[in-house]
């Protein structure tokens, strides 16, 4: 009887852009990363697509992309961020698709994922509509195909959500084995009761839907699911496929098909090297023969649902109440901390369920009077979303609009679907998941609310957040001194929040410490310098002009007038307004350009402060990256005469502290943390430098050891890493350099050495690139006795050596 393996990977992260620049900004927790979205990257979505097989040695023998062996769905918004920030990934994803497509009988790996992780159960009918529209649109757009399944956000389900996957086409969606309530054989009159979990999950059922459409669903073996994410099973990948082999029975007489299910992140973030596992796992199947890799559409086809199945409503596969843990406070978590409750979720989705019914009655007036069917441009709107070139949005409204949609109209009709946009991403669904309405989840989606109910207020005339933050103050935080939902909002959200005016102040701002000519863009925003005059004197700077600034998204713009004024350090004062006219631009410009050029900064600050009054920004005014860099920036000399500072007690005291650690007595504080200090930076500029002398590297940790120095290995590792890739990447562009091949074969012999986590993958990567194109012209000049050519050969071997990969690995 046929056999088959599915594994399933669930990838998703939540969306992190800030709504008023639609980027996402630092995260310091995510360090040495920029951001989690990055992090993960690093550690799973792109390992994934080049995964690495060992051989029995330990050595390197194939890279493989396991995405083209597995069934997987993607969350919109993080393939977006993919496409943008890490497009070799995104590639790797769209690629194992087609392959995937080429190998199985058209039937790609990837599902499409309702657009942005709502608990669709939930949703209004509307809002669940548009979710699984745009999830199909966005599939389509990427991967060039109709998408024949959907996974539900958190396997949340009920009647209404299957039904619309129906409406729309949808072939099948996956759900937990605790999901399903009865089934019969099709034709059958008797049902078999199999709440519990009872379900055999080794086939296809078709759901019996209340309209009679066809859908059908695949419910994952929870027990191998369970171990893949939580019991330790991609500590080996051998023994993950023999668990897999556990799943089938000889007594069962159809094909069966062993799927588990978990968070992709499984292989690779949550389990370190996970998808590695996974990769070996899936090729040992292969080869020895003891089951065939499949996706859901393919197995279906070739084995359709002899049985259907009804399922219990309003459940999911992350609560044992079923949804409630999206709006009540259920009992689940994700960490038992003594005293803390979630009943803040209960408040939270009744005031943003507020917030959303509000804003739709006059959404619906106003867009009425621009689009012939609001509720379907919105539909439509991905197409927005996907491409917001002019074109894009010039054919959406000559789709959509009653007539000529232009100029005041046409920002006010993308007014009403941004506000509507975020109206829907305020819901996403981790806002509720986790333990505290501070957290960083709660607070994005209470971010995107204010950007709805911002947009409300300048379409409708009406101010919503009042009400929102009455609601809120009842959404009690676990933590004494964030008080409530409210104090949250105002301390958290309100911050993040930028208008015109502020990006005006941001471009400002960041002219007075980074010289040379205005941006033309900055982040979703367009900015025309019309003027721009800057002076210095001594450590004060000054810049005042005259700039229109524009949304990339709604074509909203303004012309502003600015001002700013820096006295050194982080002192900076000034103020945007809007453009008064030629006359009152140039009296404000040249009053205060002749007060600076005499040297009197009072003069300066009274003036602005007169013309500005009321509009002022400061330092803070800058967005979270730019006033990082800023602060850099700023700190310079301070940092360097606290180095120098801390060099010299270092330097002086070096050999008294290598005496003290030799009687094994503790050092005195003051000493460790210089040494500390001092240690970790030189080895931070050593690793990071072009070619790095692999005799200082090994001194500074010599002397790191004899001191019992902690060292940042985190950072450190992350140094050699960026350090090791950009080295393979030069190699790549000219692989028959052999300096170039020097530079990375010393890096890796340096990497190799060191007790630093260095990752060695876009290396080796470049390695097996190399290896599979130039190696062969490189062995043809050899065998005809090129001398050159052949020391290439040597060292490109030593080079594998290094990288850890077999001879014939490739």
């Amino acid at each position: 009887m046929e056999r088959y393996v599915c594994v399933h990977g669930h990838f998703y992260q939540p969306p992190r852009e800030n709504p008023w620049l639609e980027s996402v900004e630092a995260q310091e927790s995510a360090a040495p990363y920029h951001d989690w979205n990055e992090r993960i990257t690093a550690e799973c979505y792109g390992p994934n697509g080049r995964a690495r097989i060992l051989d029995p040695g330990g050595l390197l023998a194939a890279v493989v992309n396991n995405y083209a062996r597995m069934s997987f769905d993607f969350g919109p918004t993080l393939l977006a961020w993919l496409q943008a920030q890490a497009p070799d990934v995104h590639a790797s994803v769209v690629a194992a698709d087609q392959e995937r497509r080429g190998r199985f009988g058209g039937h790609g790996s990837g599902m499409a994922q309702a657009y942005n992780h709502i608990i669709l159960p939930l949703a209004n009918a509307r809002d669940r509509q548009t979710q699984i529209v745009w999830g199909i649109r966005d599939f389509e757009a990427r991967f060039g195909r109709r998408p024949e399944g959907m996974w539900l956000p958190e396997t949340a389900v009920d009647l209404p959500t299957l039904e619309a996957l129906a409406d729309q086409g949808i072939a099948f969606t996956l759900l937990a084995p605790h999901q399903a309530r009865r089934v019969r054989r099709r034709g059958a009159r008797g049902w078999h009761d199999v709440r519990g979990a009872r379900i055999d999950p080794t086939m296809a059922y078709r759901v019996r839907l209340p309209s009679g459409r066809p859908l059908h669903a695949f419910f994952y073996d929870g027990p191998i699911s369970h171990a893949v994410a939580f019991e330790g099973l991609l500590d080996n990948g051998e023994r993950f496929a023999r668990r897999l082999l556990d799943g089938f029975d000889d007594r069962r007489t159809w094909p069966q098909m062993v799927m588990v299910a978990t968070d992709g992140e499984s292989y690779g973030h949550h389990h370190r090297h996970g998808e590695m596992a996974l990769a070996y796992a899936l090729r040992y199947l292969e080869e020895q023969g003891l089951a065939q890799l499949t996706t859901p559409g393919q197995y279906l086809e070739l084995h359709p649902a002899s049985h259907e199945v009804e399922i219990v409503e309003n459940t999911s596969w992350s609560c044992a109440h079923g949804v409630e843990r999206w709006r009540m406070d259920c009992g689940c978590r994700a960490a038992n901390r003594p005293g803390w409750t979630q009943a803040w979720r209960a408040p939270l989705r009744q005031a943003l369920d507020r917030l959303r019914d509000e804003l739709a009655e006059p959404f619906e007036r106003a867009a009425g009077e621009l689009f012939h069917d609001p509720w379907a441009a919105r539909d439509d709107y991905i197409a927005v979303v996907l491409d917001r070139s002019p074109h894009s949005v010039d054919a959406f409204l000559e789709r959509h609009g009653r007539g000529p949609v232009a100029g005041a109209e046409r920002v006010r009709a993308l007014s009403l679907l941004e506000l509507q946009r975020h109206a829907m991403l305020m819901y996403t669904s981790c806002g509720w998941f986790f333990d505290e309405i501070s957290g960083t989840e709660s607070v994005q989606i209470l971010q995107y609310a204010a950007r709805a109910i911002e947009l409300g207020r300048e379409l409708f005339g009406r101010d919503l957040e009042p009400a929102l933050l009455a609601e809120l103050r009842t959404a009690r935080s676990n933590i004494p001194e964030f008080h409530d939902g409210a104090w949250v909002y105002e301390r958290l959200v309100r911050p993040a929040m930028v208008d015109l005016e502020g990006v005006a102040a941001h471009e400002a701002i960041s002219s007075l410490f980074m010289p040379g000519p205005p941006p033309e863009h900055v982040y979703c925003y367009t900015v025309t310098t019309h003027d721009h005059q800057a002076m210095t004197s001594g450590r004060a700077h000054l810049a005042v002009g005259h700039t229109t600034v524009a949304s990339e998204i709604t074509g909203a713009s303004a012309q502003l007038t600015y001002g700013f004024v820096h006295l050194g350090d982080h002192q900076v004062s000034g103020g945007v307004r809007p453009f008064g006219g030629e006359e009152a631009y140039r009296g404000v410009q040249a009053g205060a350009v002749e007060a600076f050029g005499r040297g009197d900064l009072a003069e300066v600050l009274r003036r602005l402060d007169r013309y500005f009054a009321g509009r002022t920004y400061s330092l803070h005014s800058l967005f979270r990256d730019a006033r990082r860099q800023t602060l850099d920036l700023v700190f310079a000399a301070a940092l360097r005469e606290a180095e120098a500072a801390q060099r010299s007690i270092y330097r002086d005291h070096a050999s008294l502290m290598r005496y003290v650690r030799s009687i094994n007595l503790p050092q005195p504080e003051s000493l460790q943390a210089a040494a500390t200090v001092i240690l970790n930076l030189d080895l931070e500029r050593a690793l990071g430098a072009p070619v790095p002398d692999r005799d200082r590297v090994r001194a500074l940790l010599d002397e790191a050891a004899a001191l019992d120095v902690t060292l940042r290995s985190e950072a450190l590792g992350y140094v050699l890493s960026r350090n090791l890739a950009r080295a393979a990447a030069h190699l790549e562009e000219a692989p028959d350099d052999p300096a170039r091949l020097d530079g990375l074969l010393g890096l890796a012999d340096l990497a190799k050495s060191v007790p630093l986590p260095a990752d060695l993958w876009p290396a080796q990567d470049v390695y097996f690139r190399v290896l599979g194109t130039t190696a062969a012209g490189f062995r043809v000049r050899a065998a005809a006795g090129d001398a050159d050519a052949e020391s290439w050969l040597v060292r490109c071997a030593q080079l594998g050596e290094y990288l850890g990969a077999a001879r014939n690995g490739g």
